[in-house]
């Protein structure tokens, strides 16, 4: 498995999100008119090509993560960064609903300056808020090398749909 850094595709430009279990952060993106694509895998860390087995022990480092490639002309930064906000428990910093460990910890990793201005801001705005009584624990990491997960986690929702229904249910994300 080979590490992606490419931070703009021919198509359209990357973000790159953790939000806890990676299944759950697809389907959000995948409905949005101007997202390209996604991919779930692995970044933070510093074992290279890690397994989802490997990830999962929370020895690595990395997080699980969605790869957003987007149109910036049809959707901004900014409303991908307002949909992870609203998919996650950012004032959970061990993890998100009953996915538990390092390896579900929320971030986002900017590949600029641009993306870690808006991050910051987004980030501010919502801890001025008042929505939340906790600090907001959400890191803003720069981005690292990604590495997409194995086929069987790829649009999962889609594949498995009952599985990932009751999962999602059952997680506390619902």
């Amino acid at each position: 498995m080979m590490p992606q850094r490419v931070f703009s595709g021919e198509h359209g430009k990357f973000a790159v999100f953790a939000g806890g279990c990676f299944w759950c952060m697809q389907p959000p993106y995948d409905s949005l008119d101007g997202v390209l694509s996604t991919t779930v895998g692995y970044t933070g860390g510093t074992m290279p090509a890690p397994s989802y087995e490997d990830v999962s022990t929370g020895r690595t480092g990395h997080v699980e993560a969605v790869r957003i490639e987007y149109d910036p002309q049809k959707v901004s930064y900014r409303d991908l960064l307002k949909i992870f906000f609203r998919s996650i428990d950012p004032t959970d910093p061990g993890g998100q609903f009953v996915d538990r460990g390092s390896q579900y910890e929320t971030a986002i990793f900017y590949a600029d300056e641009g993306q870690k201005h808006e991050a910051e801001a987004a980030k501010k705005e919502l801890e001025a808020s008042g929505r939340f009584k906790k600090p907001v624990a959400t890191r803003i990491l720069p981005a690292a090398p990604f590495y997409p997960a194995e086929a069987e986690h790829q649009q999962y929702y889609k594949t498995h749909s009952l599985r990932y229904k009751l999962y999602k249910a059952g997680s506390g994300r619902e």
